[in-house]
């Protein structure tokens, strides 16, 4: 698959199509991510701030201070409750996208599991996928 591709809530309140390859795809097993997902991570594709443009709806936003002591936003669908996006202070050149949102997310590939020190024990499967107890880098 390649850009552009798109997505929304489940609802279909919001839409949004990217216009950028994801920089990287993840399982991220951090704690925020564990709330909003309701399980043990969140499949997520980093892509460039300015490749994502919202072509419907308006997400609400849900702000906490994360596990490295920045803010991270978390976008959602305010009717159905979808998770969509987060923002994070850490990288404001990046915008995650939740890959459930993607209208066809077969052809995302994880690379890694990042934020495992936070990883519940029954959700980190041995993949061969390289483990960050954080971020990478």
């Amino acid at each position: 698959m390649s850009a552009p591709f798109s997505g929304g809530c489940r609802c279909g309140a919001i839409r949004y199509t990217c216009s950028a390859e994801p920089v990287m795809v993840a399982n991220c097993h951090c704690r925020d991510c564990q709330y909003a997902s309701g399980g043990g991570a969140s499949t997520v594709a980093l892509v460039p701030r300015p490749a994502i443009e919202i072509e419907a709806g308006e997400p609400s936003r849900f702000s906490v201070i994360a596990e490295n002591g920045k803010q991270v936003t978390r976008q959602f669908c305010g009717t159905c409750g979808s998770p969509l996006f987060s923002e994070l202070e850490s990288m404001p050149e990046l915008f995650v996208v939740k890959a459930g949102s993607l209208d066809d997310a077969s052809w995302l590939v994880p690379a890694a599991h990042i934020w495992t020190r936070s990883a519940q024990p029954w959700a980190l499967v041995e993949d061969g996928l390289p483990r960050f107890d954080t971020n990478p880098g």
